[in-house]
């Protein structure tokens, strides 16, 4: 998920509208303005009372769909990983999370298994 995020190609611009970002994201806007009372880490610039969003909140509403709509996360299960990855504990992301690394476990388990 993360190199789908980098490879992300965004106009050269400081900051983008709630229509624009909608529409980069592939949500509606309401949806967008639900996720900034949900999670107090989207902090949109406000001037003439629109909602601004830099390339940094883009990336983060990236992440909250992915892990809302791929990774079927609840609402209140990405605010705690939010909120941990915040506080400094990355590591604290379940493991579920990188099906690559459980792929590598399970086939560890298999080998150790036909050992016995």
């Amino acid at each position: 998920m993360l190199g789908k995020l980098s490879d992300l190609s965004l106009p050269d611009k400081l900051y983008f509208k709630i229509g624009e970002t909608s529409k980069i994201i592939g949500v509606k806007p309401y949806v967008l303005r639900y996720w900034e009372t949900e999670f107090k880490q989207v902090r949109p610039v406000r001037r003439k009372s629109q909602r601004l969003y830099d390339k940094d909140t883009i990336h983060l509403f990236l992440k909250i769909k992915h892990m809302l709509h791929n990774q079927k996360f609840t609402i209140e299960g990405v605010r705690k990983i939010l909120n941990d990855e915040r506080d400094g504990n990355e590591n604290l992301l379940p493991l579920y999370s990188d099906k690559s690394l459980l792929r590598e476990i399970l086939n560890e388990l298999k080998s150790l298994r036909q050992d016995l």
